[in-house]
């Protein structure tokens, strides 16, 4: 064990004393100590436990505990507070600029736990409410988790989408006049990927040629005769597969199913020549079945559809007629009432429906039953400005431990509809789960279920549920399900929106938007819902403003 081992071992057991809150003093002793080993100009290990003792700064107290480490390769002490300390605390240590006493802040205050759960917070601009949490800290925080999450390997979908455009872009046009196609999990619209994938008709010693000259692409090594392995901007993974003109729509095929239905759509269609064929809505043309997008590629159920010309029109972006689900800076949104109705008919839209949060959730300035009614008659005059475009009053009201709602009947009266969420409490087994949310769900004053599991793709995986129990609880008490559009929740997940929609539950693509751009979020919810074969009139959110005054009307 060297010196710099021994001092990073100190070092780490300070600033884990800060983040538990313990004597600073204390904290401060191991930090100076863990100082001192690095400076020594002797290793440790080298010496005996007297020599150890009368090393400058170390002491009889700390050299045991450098024995210690010596003979164990740990002291217990820091042994336990790692396991007292959630893992994604562990993490969140790793992003530079957040220091001990700020990360205790984070995670005894904020109820922050993961580096995922950080960003989205500081998305919603949750850490602004806090002492020493100014805009160009948060800024700070949100860029350099930013640099932290994209050298990890993984990516939101919403994350890639700018980077294949721009690599499919750059590839059509150093390959013309060959083939480029966009492959893999990219191509179905996965909720996130590992790694990118295209097509090229082309070999791979002239792909090899023409990407050497740009440093951003570094090859990897890479055993696949007919496949280079690269890595692009040092942290996205990209697969490109060469092609010839004979079988590119073959390896495109596959490339871009999941290997269940590539596996059943072989067996179904064995005769069928792909090397005749010239593009994909031929293959589908030939075997005498209904086009498959790729985005439904993924289980043998698609082909049996197809087969019966099953598939239905679905959802478009442009289907999305109002915004519901949007915060201001009432609570922790960024913009104004009036901003968003200019931006929302700016985008064509035709209601907005404001769902600020409630007063438990005192993080993101909850609104009280006084600012409450404030809000809605700020929302009464603004209405009375526009003949055509309506604001509509919401809430999204915490679900509490117990089930309930976050304001009295009378107070939840007033509102045109509520959007019922669980913020707080997310460490919960599935039968705790079950309850809060069932009782939530009969509240008759919910409307819709927001982001039903809680989860934040990539960092918190949510609360376990009996899905079907909840779907049929919507069901049971005409609640509709929230498909919530932000690129790290994108939840309810996409399989389980057809059970919902065997069931006759109402879905609503929200974007959940706390600042104008998150407008467009709502195209990530609409992705998600094609994967589950929703059509405009499965979506709540794709109601004209007449036909959702209607709903309104009949739900109350």
């Amino acid at each position: 064990m060297s010196n710099k081992e021994i001092s990073n071992q100190f070092g780490l057991l300070s600033k884990l004393m800060d983040i538990h809150g313990e004597n600073p003093f204390r904290a401060k002793s191991y930090s100076i100590v863990g100082y001192k080993i690095s400076q020594l100009n002797v290793e440790l290990n080298t010496l005996s436990e007297k020599e150890i003792f009368k090393q400058s700064g170390i002491g009889e107290t700390m050299g045991k505990q450098i024995i210690e480490i010596l003979s164990t390769g740990s002291m217990q002490t820091l042994t336990d507070l790692i396991k007292d300390t959630p893992p994604g605390i562990l993490e969140i240590m790793k992003i530079k600029g957040i220091g001990p006493k700020k990360i205790n802040q984070i995670w005894k205050d904020m109820e922050i736990e993961s580096v995922g759960e950080l960003l989205y917070a500081c998305n919603e601009n949750r850490l602004l409410l806090y002492k020493g949490f100014g805009k160009k800290t948060q800024d700070n925080v949100i860029a350099s988790i930013e640099y932290y999450l994209s050298h990890q390997g993984s990516f939101l979908y919403a994350q890639l989408e700018p980077v294949a455009n721009q690599l499919f872009s750059l590839l059509k046009t150093l390959f013309i006049p060959k083939n480029v196609f966009i492959t893999g999990d990219f191509a179905r619209q996965e909720e996130t990927a590992d790694v990118l994938e295209f097509v090229i008709q082309e070999s791979k010693e002239n792909i090899r040629k023409q990407l050497g000259q740009f440093p951003e692409f570094v090859f990897l090594e890479d055993e696949e005769i007919e496949s280079l392995k690269i890595k692009y901007a040092e942290k996205i993974n990209v697969n490109l597969h060469c092609a010839t003109q004979q079988n590119v729509q073959t390896i495109v095929f596959e490339k871009t199913g999941t290997s269940e239905f590539i596996e059943h759509f072989n067996q179904a269609f064995p005769n069928l020549n792909f090397e005749s064929i010239s593009n994909e809505p031929e293959i589908f043309q030939k075997a005498g079945i209904q086009y498959i997008p790729p985005f439904l590629r993924e289980t043998k159920e698609i082909i049996s559809l197809a087969k019966e010309n099953k598939i239905p029109e679905l959802i478009q972006p442009n289907d999305i007629k109002g915004i519901i689900h949007c915060h201001s800076n009432w609570s922790d949104g960024s913009n104004t009432l009036e901003d968003l109705v200019q931006a929302c008919i700016q985008a064509g839209k035709e209601y907005l429906v404001i769902s600020d949060h409630s007063r438990s959730a005192t993080y993101a300035q909850g609104l009280s039953e006084e600012r409450i009614l404030l809000q809605q008659e700020s929302i009464d005059e603004i209405n009375k400005k526009f003949a055509t475009f309506k604001i509509f009053k919401s809430i999204e009201s915490d679900i509490l431990n117990d089930g309930n709602l976050d304001y009295t009947n009378e107070i939840l009266s007033t509102f045109d509809l509520v959007i019922a969420s669980v913020h707080s409490n997310l460490k919960m087994n599935e039968d705790k789960a079950m309850t809060r949310l069932i009782k939530a769900i009969e509240n008759p004053f919910t409307t819709i279920l927001g982001h039903m599991t809680g989860r934040l793709l990539l960092s918190r995986p949510g609360y376990p549920l009996d899905y079907k129990k909840i779907i049929d609880a919507c069901a049971s008490n005409n609640v509709v399900i929230e498909i919530n559009a932000n690129p790290r929740r994108l939840d309810m997940r996409w399989q389980w929106i057809p059970y919902a929609l065997s069931k006759n539950v109402l879905l609503s693509i929200n974007p959940d938007a706390h600042s104008i751009p998150e407008f467009d979020n709502t195209k990530y919810g609409v992705l998600v819902a094609q994967k589950a074969m929703v059509t405009a009139k499965d979506n709540l959110s794709s109601y004209g403003l007449k036909q959702f005054e209607e709903f309104l009307t009949k739900r109350k």
